[in-house]
């Protein structure tokens, strides 16, 4: 499943204008993973309680790739459980590699559905999520 292509940019593009759940948490011990090949870099704080994503924040530099997937991350994952947060990141992991068509739970994440064309961008789309899965403690 995929967007049309100019609903996808403007998902994009607003979320990399106007980032969402951005700054440190309290308390929380942020991962920071950087992509020395194209220069992108993000910290990812996740707060969890009671088996459930309470807050999800990132910072970062970079692309608009990289910045939109960690806005996007933050906005679809922050109240699911772990459970549900992990099952997400594997989908979206399969649909920016190719692997698997992106599926209606992933919401406005299927905006960078197209990465999976462009190799040089997944790297990009899945710095945050790799973040992600340090500050959750894996998969």
């Amino acid at each position: 499943m995929a967007l049309p292509e100019a609903v996808a940019r403007q998902i994009i593009a607003d979320h990399q204008r106007r980032p969402r759940h951005t700054g440190p948490l309290n308390g929380v011990a942020g991962v920071t993973l950087d992509n020395p090949g194209c220069g992108d870099q993000v910290t990812v704080w996740a707060d969890v309680q009671a088996g459930r994503v309470a807050q999800l924040n990132f910072s970062g530099k970079g692309c608009a790739i990289s910045q939109s997937s960690a806005s996007l991350m933050t906005v679809t994952l922050t109240g699911k459980t772990l459970e549900e947060a992990h099952a997400l990141a594997g989908q979206f992991r399969a649909m920016v590699m190719g692997d698997a068509d992106g599926t209606p739970e992933l919401g406005d994440l299927l905006a960078l559905a197209g990465v999976s064309r462009l190799h040089a961008r997944r790297k990009c789309a899945l710095l945050p999520w790799r973040a992600l899965e340090q500050a959750l403690g894996g998969p």
